[in-house]
């Protein structure tokens, strides 16, 4: 298993992305995140849907991902929040380090 993970998620405003963001990093759950505005294309209570959205990518240790998902669920505003975890093969080691560092 990978030691370091990106967690995804998405979120209707910036402000909700940014409070996502923020919650994670200050709980050492994360070790940065950065916020891109998107387009999502989904089927959701049967009807397809295209809505702005923001996308949270969360840095963080492999062993940090289940309480980081755990915040997120509890503190989204949807109802089935994408949450997912994209596991890193490789990178810079000095930033890997580095976000084992910040998420102690």
């Amino acid at each position: 298993m990978a030691e370091h993970v990106v967690v995804t998620t998405t979120t209707d405003s910036e402000d909700s992305a940014r409070e996502l963001a923020a919650r994670a990093v200050e709980a050492k759950l994360g070790a940065c995140a950065q916020i891109v505005p998107i387009t999502s294309v989904y089927r959701w209570e049967g009807e397809v849907r295209t809505e702005p959205e923001w996308r949270v990518e969360i840095k963080t240790a492999a062993d940090r991902v289940a309480p980081l998902v755990s915040l997120l669920e509890d503190v989204h505003s949807y109802d089935t929040p994408e949450v997912i975890a994209t596991p890193i093969e490789g990178g810079s080691a000095e930033y890997l380090r580095w976000v084992i560092a910040e998420t102690r």
